[in-house]
């Protein structure tokens, strides 16, 4: 991109061309020859003084300021890490490898100038033969530490497929692989980071939490993330959502601090760097916004600046990410061998390791820049003893950043050290062709870093996903207050990837500290869990995580917190009262045991010892007029029937059964039939005798013989026999559980099978029953010697208004107390047939004998 290309000859059967570099850019940096180089991009200096643009004439470039000691650190760890490699006799044999690194002073356009040296060199012209052959510049970079840089660089190194491996930019972006196809990091992308920060708040049940952001992409993603995976993860949302400017603005600092301090939420998110925190603090502290769990991303979570007593009261108990701690040995020892070069002290401020000198030891090799004044008044010797100096540059105890650029610059030597040992035709290549010392391509190395897979000596396995992205792995830090004043970042945990077992969350609570006088984790939720047999009831036009708790309709119940929906209990089932499991229905029939059931199991009874008892005093008194003059055969007949209706009532009473179901009714309509045609049996006897004592009547007797009434009797049960039959035959009357009278209960009853067969059975009662009244009632003013006339009229009409209530009564009751009315109206029926056909009688059988004799009768018949 920074050549331009002129033809000479190009009628010359020989071409050749040459490429003339048409501006070179100014940069600090550090460079070691070698055979091949490998190229790094660090953060030397904290910002730049940018020229003034008039647009008139070509800008300057921009020169850097305020070095960065740490940023340094890494740029010697890479040094270190190539130096390690050269000396290693088994990696890389035979190839020196060396190192451009250059500074990328916290701006894009510096990092991209950066790059654009590192892929294009800095020779002034470069003439190129026929077959292009030489080797590249770099076959690969170590860098950037920021994901909007990387962004940038990545975009144009991706066109030329030179690698790029970033120690530090977590962007989940960047793992795009159609956009940054050359890109791989030694660090987790944001989007496990996000998925960590998740598992946490879902570990302490934080469903409610504010996130703060910066302005890039490093924020931008994250938010995304958190938006799209927070509620389907974890079952929470986000209180707000607040962007940190980029610089200090008290009145935007202001509004975002009191969102947090009228929030609900106690837990805040903090995606966002050191500088950005610092300026929030700053608001933080002056409104004494205290109370709140930080969870801190890797950006700002081992930042000693933060951690300062002032501030502890407020961040105490930050739960953070750090990036995986690892041991480098023999770092600290090269460091300590760093030695400035006083060959050109009037240039030597051109130098990093001078720069690095003058900063450490507050002295100068040369006049700074105008306007600038870093170093102090004292010029350097040169032999200055670092070890003397208090300084986190040798602190080699917690190194994170660094051991990621350790890491990154092996798996290039392990990818470039895989391609040196491909054997000939046997190459991943067209042809099946390997790369050559000579002609190294960056695509060629791209190939064979897809694939590295090594083991760092610190025991970390290094590799790369589809994607570029190294197997995710962070520590977890708590911030601890310690009782007198002092802070110390402890580790307390990591989440971790595998390929075997997924994202683990490993948690050591019994070492946290929270800040809290409970001296326990916070509750940061937005509504309460929903208990037992409630269901979460979102609330219109709030997130998802704030709801109401309503309780679970009848019939429906919730056994675990916070349920979503509740759930029908099964068809024998109902809810409990406290809806939060099913229980057993209650079930409801005409049992034996409750009193109404005890009740008319009593008077059954009875009716059928009365019965028995009548039958006995009429069948030891036979022989007396009062007995035979009201055909006692029929009479015995009438008491057997009766006895049977009293009896077929207790088929009503108890849990249906198939065979009651179809007893029961089956029972009650022969028995009754039988009864009420012994009735009418009985009336049409009255009639025929009367008949029979008038003149010329006597020819009527022969019709009602006792074998002419046994008949009769037989055909006409006979009938209601074969409507029971063909009813059960055609639509069997079944036990049936009903649950449409009360939901909470199951009804057991008898469903009669065919509503036309329980009506025909019915209606024939009722044809012989009218018969019976209307006959009576004919014969009501029979001379008193047939007086039984009358009896049967009363019986008849109370047997009648008995069972015409009993039909709206019978539909109108619900469940057992359809059996109850029912059983009811058997009961009262056959009473009344029993009192008023039997009862006159046997008050003359056993308190009046002396009218139960022919001459009493006859002679009332005389007084009439």
């Amino acid at each position: 991109m920074l050549f331009s290309c002129f033809s000479y000859d190009v009628s010359s059967s020989v071409y050749s061309s040459s490429c003339q570099l048409q501006g070179q850019f100014h940069l600090n940096g550090m460079h070691k020859p070698g055979d091949v180089i490998l190229g790094g991009i660090f953060r030397f200096h904290f910002f730049p003084a940018d020229p003034d643009l008039s647009f008139t004439s070509e800008p300057q470039q921009p020169t850097c300021y305020g070095f960065d000691v740490i940023g340094f650190r890494k740029a010697q760890t890479m040094a270190f890490a190539i130096d390690e490699i050269n000396r290693n006799s088994n990696l890389l044999p035979n190839v020196t490898v060396g190192y451009s690194l250059y500074d990328n002073c916290l701006q894009v356009g510096v990092g991209f100038r950066a790059a654009l040296t590192l892929v294009s060199g800095q020779e002034g012209q470069v003439t190129l033969e026929e077959n292009c052959v030489g080797t590249p510049p770099v076959l690969g970079i170590v860098g950037d530490s920021s994901s909007t840089r990387t962004i940038a660089i990545s975009t144009v190194l991706g066109l030329y497929r030179v690698p790029l491996v970033s120690y530090f930019a977590t962007c989940s972006c960047l793992s795009d692989r159609q956009r940054f196809p050359s890109f791989f990091r030694t660090i987790p992308n944001d989007a496990f980071q996000v998925n960590a920060m998740i598992q946490i708040l879902k570990h302490f049940g934080w469903t409610w939490a504010g996130l703060l952001i910066s302005d890039n992409d490093y924020g931008f993603h994250a938010a995304r993330s958190f938006h799209s995976d927070l509620g389907t993860a974890a079952g929470g949302c986000l209180a707000y959502t607040e962007i940190l400017p980029r610089v200090y603005d008290p009145a935007e600092l202001k509004r975002i601090v009191d969102v947090m301090r009228k929030s609900t939420a106690r837990v805040v998110i903090a995606f966002a760097s050191q500088s950005r925190m610092l300026n929030l603090m700053k608001e933080v502290v002056r409104q004494n916004v205290t109370g709140l769990q930080w969870i801190a991303s890797e950006g700002w979570t081992s930042s000693t600046s933060l951690q300062t007593p002032h501030l502890m009261s407020y961040l105490g108990g930050t739960l953070g990410f750090a990036i995986r701690r690892g041991e480098i040995p023999q770092l600290r020892e090269f460091l300590l061998q760093i030695r400035p070069d006083l060959r050109h002290n009037n240039t030597a401020g051109n130098s990093l390791v001078n720069q690095f000198w003058e900063h450490t030891f507050q002295c100068r090799f040369a006049p700074p820049p105008a306007g600038w004044v870093e170093a102090g008044g004292e010029f350097c010797t040169g032999q200055e003893v670092i070890e003397n100096v208090e300084n986190e540059f040798l602190d080699v105890s917690d190194l994170r950043s660094e051991y990621n650029v350790y890491k990154a610059v092996y798996a290039l030597a392990y990818a470039l050290d895989d391609m040196l040992q491909c054997e000939p035709g046997r190459g991943p290549f067209s042809n099946n062709t390997c790369a050559h010392l000579q002609r190294l391509e960056p695509w060629q190395l791209l190939h064979y870093l897809e694939k590295v897979n090594f083991t760092i000596t610190f025991g970390d396995r290094v590799s790369f996903d589809e994607n570029g992205d190294a197997l995710p792995i962070y520590d977890i830090m708590n911030w601890v207050w310690l009782p007198d004043g002092r802070t110390k970042v402890q580790r307390v945990g990591e989440v971790k990837r595998s390929a075997f077992k997924g994202e683990e969350l490993t948690l050591d609570e019994d070492k946290i500290f929270w800040n809290f006088e409970s001296k326990q984790p916070p509750r940061s939720v937005c509504s309460e869990s929903c208990p037992l047999g409630t269901r979460m009831a979102r609330k219109k036009g709030e997130p998802e995580c704030c709801f109401d708790c309503v309780p679970c309709s009848e019939g429906k119940i919730s056994n675990t917190t916070d349920s979503m929906e509740c759930t029908s209990c099964p068809e024998d089932f109902w809810s409990s009262p406290q809806r939060d499991h099913c229980v057993p229905k209650k079930t409801e029939f005409l049992s034996y045991h409750e009193p109404l059931g005890i009740c008319l199991t009593t008077t059954s009874l009875l009716g059928t010892c009365i019965c028995g008892v009548v039958l006995g005093i009429f069948i030891h008194h036979h022989s007396t007029p009062i007995v035979r003059a009201n055909n006692s055969e029929l009479s015995f007949l009438l008491l057997v029937s009766l006895k049977l209706c009293f009896l077929c009532s207790l088929l009503f009473i108890g849990r249906p059964r198939r065979w009651t179901c179809q007893l029961r009714h089956a029972a009650f309509g022969i028995s009754f039939v039988l009864c009420v045609s012994c009735i009418l049996m009985k009336t049409m006897v009255v009639l025929a005798v009367f008949r029979a004592s008038k003149p010329g009547g006597e020819s009527s007797l022969k019709w009602f013989g006792a074998v002419q009434q046994r008949g009769t009797v037989l055909v006409l049960t006979s009938v209601q026999a074969a409507i029971c039959t063909v009813w059960l035959v055609c639509a069997s009357p079944v036990p049936h559980k009903n649950t449409q009278y009360h939901s909470g209960k199951i009804v057991y009853e008898c469903a009669v099978g065919s509503t036309v067969g329980f009506a025909v059975l019915l209606g024939y009662i009722g044809l012989l029953a009218v018969l019976s009244c209307l006959l009576a009632f004919l014969a009501r003013n029979l001379p008193d010697s047939f007086n039984e006339a009358k009896l049967i009229t009363f019986s008849m009409l109370i047997f009648c208004a008995v069972w015409v209530a009993f039909v709206p009564a019978y539909i109108s009751s619900p469940g057992k107390y359809a059996d109850a009315v029912e059983v009811f109206a058997i009961l009262a029926s056959s009473f009344g047939l029993l009192v008023a056909l039997f009862g006159p009688k046997c008050y003359i059988i056993l308190l009046r004998p002396e009218r139960n004799t022919k001459k009493a009768i006859m002679g009332r018949d005389a007084e009439s």
